[in-house]
Order: C-alpha cells, then structure tokens, then sequence
C-alpha cells in the first residue's frame, strides 16, 4: 500500500453534510420514539438551566433591593412581547405562600430548581449518549455483516487496518457526534437564540446595546472555521504519518534488527515527531485565538452592561444579563473542539458509506436468495468437477489462467503441480466460488456453480488449508467452527483422524 493510500485515510470532509447524515437515519428510526422525548426534554433542561439566575434576579430586586424595578419602553417584537407576558407569569411564581419568607421562599426555589435542573440534565444527557450507542451498536453489525458478505478478492487489496478502523474508530466517531458533535451544535444554537429572547424581553434597549459584539464574533468564526480546517488536516495528516511508521517499523522488527537500522528509522521518526508537534501547535494556536476573542467579547459586553444598563435596569437585571451573557459566549469557547468533531465524524461516515456501497463480486443468482443450503448432494449426485474453458485474471487482463479444462471424475485423486503463481491455489479458489472465472464456467456434477447457492458449494466441498488459522476459543470449537449438531464425540473422531488427538490430550 502506497504512502498517499495511507494518508487518505486522514482527509477531512465538511464539518456538515446533509447526505451522510440522511443515510444515518435508518439506523436511528427503530428509536425515533426515545429520539423525540430527549427533544422534548430539551426545553425543559434550558428553562430549569435558566431559573436560578431568575431567581437570584427577583432575589436582588425585591428582598435586598428597592421592591421595583425600572420600567422599559415596549418591544417591537411581537415574540418577544409573549415571552414578557410568560416572564410576568413567572414572577408571580416567585411570590412566596404566607408561610414563607420571601428570602426563605426563594432560597427552597433555588434548591428544588437545582435538583430539577441535575435530574433532567442528567435524563437528556443519558438519552442523547443511549440512542446514538444504540444506533452505533446497529451500525457495526451491519459493517460487519456487509464485510462478510464480500468477495475474497476484496480482501486482497483492502488492508485488514483499515477494516478493523470502519467497524471502531469510525464508528466511535459518529457515536461521539451524536453525543458531544452534532446535537451540542443544535441545542447551542437553540439556547443562544432562546437567551437572546429571554434578554430582549427583559431589557430590549440594554439586549442591543449588549449584542453589538456579536457580528464580530460571526465574523471571527468564519476566520476561525476557514484557518482551522487547514490546521486539523495537517495534524491528522502528520499523525497519520507516524502511525504508519510506528507500524512498519513494528511489523519489520526483524529486518530493522538484522540490518542496524534501529538508530536510522529513530532519526525518521523524530523527524515526524516534530512535524507532528509543529501542526498541533498551529491548530493550538487558532485554538486559543478564538477563545481569547470570545473572552474579550464577553468582558466588553459586562463593560456595556455595568456602562450603559443603569439608566435602563436594576441590580438583578444587570445579575441576569451578565449571567445569561456568560451562557451565550460558552459554546462559542467551545466551537473548536465541536467543529474537529464534526469533520472527524463526517469522514469517518463518509469512509464507512463507501465500505457499505462496495458490491460483492460474487454474489448468488436472484432466484436462489433464500435457498437453504444442503448439507449432502442431491440424490444421484456424487461430486464430479469439470472446468470448461475457465480464464481467469486477478487484476485486469494479467490472466493466471488461460483455456484451462479437465474433469475430475468421482473417486479420482488428481495431484497440480506447477511453480509457485502457476495458479495452482487459484484452481481451489475458484471450485469453492471464492472468486467467479472471467470466461468459462465449472462444474459440479454438471452443474454450474454460478446456479448452485455459495454456501451450499462450500458445505459439499472440504477443504484443507495450507496455513492454519486459529480462531479465538477452546480447541473444540476450532475443530466444529460452530456447526450445529456436532457432538463431542463427533469432534473427538475429527482429532482422532488428523492425528491430533494424542496432542490434544496433553493440553490443559
């Protein structure tokens, strides 16, 4: 695999695309019913997360302030004219029953809110993190179910790294989008807009006054989004690069060691090293650019309020703006972090698309999708092969087999013998339907194997590997490859006639 096929790996897409996420929603609508009660709870959350500022508010105003609060003008906003009219409602709220105090009233408020305020943000955020595992949890069966599905051929040029990276790293990155990318982005937006509401209500001469700042934060995070994303492709880029030589280094230990190069690939990778560190210190650099212009933005709105809010609003009104202020500024301070987020996640699911749109080469006849396989032949049907003209070619025209016929008659032993490529494994390969000839066709028992469903070929076929792969798990289930049926005594007799048995007996 070339250097550049590695480092694809790491291109970054948009931070947003309409059509990927189209495509995740299959794997989100068996729980659409668990996707609209975290939304409903989302209102909710934001009016309990708003509440104690408003209560702290009617605290400073009517129990250690002058009982009043200054009159502002009318809102030219009609919506924001309701949320006057729900903001009176809540006030009355706040009066406190005639076994209260209103210090003590307003102190039991704040407690309930706050304990309010945990349990349902606790619930949203459960919610949110619980569909997207099981969305995710979905999508890795349908990977792996797809992966498995593929032609062998497949597998001969798509690195098993890469695989192994689409079924868990991608995959724990779109998770990570549902949780911390995607839905933090919406309900930010969502609570921006709702505490812009909430201060125009309150104070609408003071609420623009306060917001002047806010086209030069649009502006710095265009600046930012256009700067980072060459930053974060940089970084991922140079990662990708030491990834790649920690890996051949690791896999050539052997040569590395035999021919003294251990002092050469060091100088390599400290090489990369630092480029690496050079690109993450850039993206740190746009990083903390934008946090410090938030937080200019934010001390200047605090000098607004404090400059210009006397005359228009009392102590508690200047407690809720700068209280809803700091809420309005938070997830711009944390817009890096969301927006790495979102474009790891859309390549991630732009990679795992791309493994699911790959069609299987070889694939059974439509009329037979559904066929059981058969476990013996047919009645009549004894095994005899027969290749017709078979050509075959791993790569385009470089034919490995060329006008290639014999019959095998049943009860025949027949040896191939030839030099290492001749296509000696490729005759098994293609008897198993493994891979499917270019030209020609094979035969079982006069059958053609492109007519005779893919697992019902390999169950009447047995073949004996060359190289012994074990999979995780006891000696026995390596023996039955879970086939059902099987009995101990069944895999016992497997052992006994490969001359394994004696050797397994000796083991714990």
């Amino acid at each position: 695999m070339s250097a550049d096929a590695v480092h694809d790996e790491q291109v970054l897409g948009k931070a947003y695309d309409a059509r990927l996420l189209l495509r995740l929603w299959p794997f989100l609508r068996p729980y659409q019913w668990i996707f609209a009660i975290d939304l409903l709870l989302f209102l909710p959350v934001f009016a309990l997360e708003l509440a104690p500022a408003w209560i702290i508010m009617h605290g400073l105003d009517q129990v250690f302030g002058s009982g009043t609060s200054p009159a502002t003008a009318a809102s030219p906003l009609a919506v924001v004219e309701w949320t006057r009219s729900f903001s009176q409602w809540a006030a009355q709220l706040l009066e406190p029953p005639w076994i209260f105090s209103p210090l003590g009233w307003l102190v039991l408020l704040y407690a309930v809110v706050m304990l309010a305020s945990a349990a349902a943000q606790f619930l949203y955020m459960f919610l949110s993190a619980w569909i997207g595992q099981l969305a995710m949890r979905d999508l890795r069966v349908e990977i792996l179910d797809h992966i498995q599905s593929l032609h062998l051929g497949f597998f001969d040029r798509y690195p098993v790294g890469r695989l192994v990276t689409r079924a868990t790293n991608d995959v724990e990155n779109l998770s990570e989008m549902f949780s911390s990318g995607l839905v933090s982005l919406v309900t930010d937006l969502l609570k921006m807009v709702g505490l812009a509401v909430v201060l125009f209500a309150i104070s609408w001469k003071l609420a623009l006054a306060t917001f002047g700042v806010v086209p030069l934060l649009a502006l710095a995070a265009l600046v930012f989004r256009w700067k980072a994303r060459d930053a974060y492709r940089e970084t991922r880029l140079r990662i990708a690069r030491i990834n790649a030589q920690i890996q051949e280094t690791i896999s050539g230990m052997k040569v590395v060691q035999l021919f003294t190069r251990e002092r050469r690939n060091a100088d390599e990778f400290a090489a990369l090293n630092a480029l690496n560190r050079n690109a993450w210190q850039s993206s740190n650099r746009w990083e903390a650019r934008l946090f410090s212009v938030v937080e200019v933005a934010q001390n200047l709105t605090v000098a607004v309020i404090l400059g210009y809010g006397f005359r228009l609003a009392a102590v508690g009104t200047f407690y809720i703006f700068i209280d809803y202020m700091r809420r309005f500024f938070m997830p711009l301070r944390d817009l890096s972090a969301k927006y790495s987020v979102m474009q790891s996640s859309m390549a991630s699911a732009e990679r795992i698309f791309q493994l699911l749109d790959t069609r299987p080469a070889v694939v059974d006849a439509p009329e037979l999708a559904g066929t059981p396989a058969r476990t013996a032949p047919r009645p009549g049907r004894r095994g005899a092969v027969a290749f017709e003209g078979v050509w075959f070619a791993y790569n385009d025209e470089e034919w490995v087999l060329e006008d290639v016929a014999f019959r095998v008659e049943p009860g025949e032993k027949v040896a191939f013998v030839g030099a290492t490529g001749s296509g000696k494994t490729t005759l098994i390969k293609l008897l198993t339907r493994l891979y499917e000839p270019q030209k020609g066709r094979v035969l079982l028992d006069g059958e053609d194997l492109r007519r005779i469903p893919q697992a019902d070929v390999r169950r009447r076929i047995s073949t004996v590997l060359q190289d012994v792969f074990l999979f995780s798990g006891s000696i026995a289930e390596n023996i039955g490859l879970g086939r059902a049926g099987l009995s101990e005594a069944d895999i016992e007799r497997a052992a006994r006639t490969v001359e394994a048995h004696r050797f397994i007996a000796h083991r714990p």
